[in-house]
């Protein structure tokens, strides 16, 4: 395709966009697009040190249409300004600034609000350390080759383009590997695994009683009794059946640049502030829609009941759940205006998401501490009704009769799975029938459900577990 074609495919796309849903909303296309591009590369760029070129390539390769608008872009990484700045043919323009501890945060043009990287207190962790300093090896046949499986490309696309896989037995790795230029500390971008950290730490505050899962969200907005949201709970906010219409966040795709929510993630100051100003599309918690603002929301109560303050939410999150689990290879993005992006934001390294799955695969207990409400576990992964992709509060589940769990166990998987899940390719998953905690992280197209090889990777691991368990009994 030329040049010049491209150019009028792009403003037809545009345009017709702007029929279809109006013209404001098609404004937000480029900025959409641009500080979708800006904002990944900054945070995999400057938190992760990877390669600005391999990342972009990768990223938007898993991403079905988005070819249509990135060829057009241009972008700068200045490391000495530690920035990251996409452009869309002048009529779009992003820039994501990083700050040290704090990760990248998309700058709209009035500046940050500046925050004070909370000092670290030396908690000691309460988890039991899961591995020793140096990479482990497979400890059979069976996984290393589960694992050579899962980082093979296929012959035709889509890719895999596997990252980081790390595979936990009873507390300890029993396999890790990692692609060129990633390791055992290097920082992945989660997505949507975010909203299980958000989870993990709103049990937390239900804990300590600084909130209740039933009863009004404590949200300023919507305190007016004759406002339809006032009836909004945290639980709905956790399932994603609080009714907020800002769209959806399912799909990873050029489409989904033109979903109100995306707006809200790449155009706005204060994320959580535009999600409580939205009408209701649905009365809550009577239908299911899966967007972030429910845990922009939620990052938001966070940060009120752990202080008000950005450094206190941050504080929080480290001292209650971080330190116990001795992730240290962990950051929380905010954004404009110091609330932690808690729908997608998080950088964690592949051993310390498995740290979170642990906490789980170990009923919410770390070191005989309990860091989780009893029974928050199991809460978190009990089906939604009506939510046919399977989720639970904060994590997807096997559990139920939905689309999505049906699909999941015919293709191997066991039925007491669930899992943390982020676009294009992330996982950690928590298999307590076979004390198994498995993560994988890469960028792989969420469709088909096969392009990213995890049904395979669960099914060999499974296998390979199994029989290296009944090796160990046999000796």
């Amino acid at each position: 395709m030329t040049r010049r074609r491209k150019i009028v495919l792009l403003s037809t796309t545009i345009a017709c966009a702007g029929l279809a849903l109006g013209a404001a909303r098609a404004r937000d296309v480029p900025k959409v697009a641009t500080g979708f591009i800006a904002d990944t590369l900054c945070s995999e760029v400057f938190v992760s040190g990877l390669d600005p070129m391999r990342d972009l390539a990768e990223t938007t390769d898993a991403m079905p249409g988005a070819g249509l608008l990135t060829w057009a872009m241009d972008f700068q990484v200045d490391r000495t300004r530690k920035d990251v700045t996409v452009s869309l043919f002048g009529i779009g323009r992003s820039r994501a600034v990083y700050r040290e501890g704090l990760g990248c945060t998309l700058e709209h043009g009035q500046g940050i609000v500046d925050v004070a990287l909370p000092p670290g207190d030396k908690q000691p962790a309460l988890l039991p350390e899961i591995a020793g300093p140096g990479l482990v090896a497979s400890q059979s046949e069976g996984l290393s080759a589960a694992l050579d499986r899962a980082f093979a490309e296929p012959v035709h696309p889509p890719y895999r383009r596997t990252r980081a896989i790390v595979v936990m037995k009873a507390g300890r790795i029993i396999a890790e590997r990692y692609a060129d230029g990633v390791g055992p500390e290097t920082q992945l971008l989660g997505f949507s695994m975010t909203k299980s950290v958000m989870s993990a730490l709103t049990g937390i505050l239900v804990r300590q009683g600084k909130l209740k899962l039933d009863g009004p969200a404590p949200i300023a907005a919507w305190q007016n009794p004759d406002d339809p949201r006032h009836a909004i709970t945290v639980d709905q906010l956790l399932r994603h059946t609080a009714g907020i219409a800002l769209g959806s966040s399912l799909q990873a795709s050029l489409g989904s640049v033109l979903e109100p929510v995306n707006t809200m993630k790449y155009a706005e100051d204060d994320m959580a502030r535009f999600a409580e100003r939205a009408p209701l599309a649905t009365a809550p918690g009577t239908a299911w829609n899966y967007h972030d603002g429910n845990f922009l929301i939620l990052a938001h109560l966070l940060r009120n009941a752990a202080g008000g303050k950005p450094a206190d939410a941050l504080r929080f999150a480290r001292r209650e759940l971080f330190a116990p689990l001795g992730m240290v290879n962990v950051t929380l993005q905010l954004d404009v205006s110091g609330t932690i992006e808690g729908s997608g934001e998080m950088l964690a390294s592949a051993r310390d998401w498995a740290r979170l799955g642990q906490l789980y695969l170990n009923d919410g207990v770390a070191g005989g501490k309990r860091i989780l409400p009893e029974g928050w576990v199991s809460y978190s992964s009990s089906p939604t009704p009506n939510a046919w992709v399977g989720i639970g509060a904060g994590f997807w589940t096997n559990q139920g009769d939905s689309f999505g769990a049906k699909f999941r166990v015919a293709h191997g998987w066991p039925r007491d799975a669930f899992f943390a899940k982020g676009t294009i390719g992330q996982y950690t998953i928590v298999i307590p029938s076979e004390r198994l905690v498995i993560v994988r992280l890469g960028r792989s197209p969420n469709w088909p459900p096969e392009a990213d090889g995890v049904f395979d990777l669960v099914r060999d691991v499974v296998a390979a577990a199994r029989e290296k368990g009944k090796m160990a009994g046999a000796n």
